[in-house]
């Protein structure tokens, strides 16, 4: 099945590219490895998620996020790789998610983004990763995630 058909039958659109908050680009491809930029949770030109988890962002909503982000880091990717379908696998996840003192959930946030990996490329959405907490995130942002993927 190909990814675009994967995505449709989970009732999911690719979002536009993200455009850049600053001097870089959403993704740049490298051999068969696209590097896509940290991505933040936006859907429809604002931010799912702000603020500090839990403190002013709640785990559920930054899973959300992390959700977002990765839709919003596949798009990145297929914009360098010739479509959606030129994807192969998901090689890496590195998450960071603005945490409030005391706050270790982080891998429980960004498994919003890796669970819904599986569920779209299966088994090529098995990954490695990494889940951090920070004290800040640009524009407030409660989570944003940076991918590394493979192109057929």
């Amino acid at each position: 099945m190909t990814l675009i058909n994967r995505l449709k039958e989970l009732g999911i659109t690719l979002p536009e590219v993200a455009k850049p908050v600053a001097a870089y680009v959403p993704a740049v491809r490298s051999g068969n490895l696209v590097y896509v930029s940290g991505q933040l949770p936006f859907a429809n030109g604002s931010l799912l998620a702000m603020g500090a988890v839990p403190e002013f962002c709640s785990v559920e909503s930054a899973q959300a996020a992390a959700r977002q982000c990765l839709l919003n880091g596949i798009a990145a990717a297929a914009s360098v790789a010739g479509g959606p379908d030129n994807l192969g696998r998901l090689i890496q996840v590195s998450g960071f998610v603005q945490s409030a003192q005391g706050f270790a959930q982080q891998p429980a946030v960004i498994n919003g983004a890796s669970e819904l990996a599986l569920e779209i490329f299966g088994d090529a959405g098995k990954h490695a990763r990494a889940a951090v907490g920070v004290s800040s995130l640009p524009l407030n942002a409660s989570v944003e995630i940076a991918f590394i993927f493979e192109v057929k």
